[in-house]
């Protein structure tokens, strides 16, 4: 099975990366729903959530949230953190993925 996530990882295909570290990268999203909207993506394939969970220590999942949060501390006025995980939980793709969004005032309920 081809991923995309994994392929923009491995520099096999073009991503707009906006911050990396030695666990995950940050790209631009192609589809963004405001202003800013970056994805942070884990450079090891996790399916989800779920599994990221089951398959890591504690430290490396909040490592994860914290460096998201970073990217979205840098946006006036304040940020979304975003993690779909599972088909009915609105994940598009197959790779664990975390949207930061920001620019724009949010709306609450999200969908």
């Amino acid at each position: 099975m081809s991923c995309i996530f994994c392929s923009i990882v491995s520099g096999e295909i073009a991503g707009s990366i906006v911050a990396e570290n030695e666990d995950a990268i940050a790209i631009a999203d192609l589809a963004p729903v405001a202003p800013t909207h970056i994805l942070v993506i884990p450079k090891v394939h996790y399916a989800n959530l779920d599994a990221y969970v089951r398959a890591s220590d504690p430290a490396a999942v909040a490592a994860l949230m914290a460096f998201a949060a970073r990217l979205g501390s840098e946006l006036e006025g304040g940020y979304r953190l975003v993690v779909n995980s599972g088909e009915r939980g609105g994940q598009s793709v197959a790779h664990l993925h975390l949207h930061v969004i920001g620019g724009r005032a949010m709306q609450w309920p999200p969908g």
